[in-house]
């Protein structure tokens, strides 16, 4: 067993899911003007030791409801059904993935740090 090689490898899928999360946070942010767009989250199947699967799951939360009769959109009683993105929570969650994106990325180097260091000292 080669805990380096798996350190890096379990940094490597954190930085796979953080990159996933930050290109849905992106598309929510795009469309938090968009009526009747439903915010996009991501779901990671898995337990502490290795992520199974990702998959992307739509947020059931209603929009906000707002009368304009005459938006092409609009249903029978004149109301158009808004995004249900709250820039607010978009922007936290983004942050949370870039910060979460740059831990892993410090262990990767921090264990290729030490494998290089390992292969010195076998050098010798």
């Amino acid at each position: 067993m080669n805990s380096i090689k798996d350190t890096m490898a379990q940094a490597m899928q954190g930085m796979r899911v953080q990159s996933e999360r930050i290109d849905i946070t992106s598309q929510n942010i795009s469309n938090v003007d968009t009526p009747g767009y439903r915010r996009k989250m991501l779901v990671v199947d898995g337990n502490n030791e290795a992520f199974k699967a990702m998959r992307v799951q739509l947020d059931q939360t209603e929009g906000q409801r707002e009368f304009n009769p005459s938006h092409p959109m609009a249903d029978g009683d004149g109301y158009v059904t808004m995004s249900n993105v709250s820039l607010v929570t978009e922007m936290a969650d983004m942050r949370e993935a870039n910060r979460t994106y740059e831990a892993n990325l410090n262990s990767f180097q921090q264990a290729r740090t030490m494998y290089k260091s390992l292969l010195d000292i076998l050098r010798r």
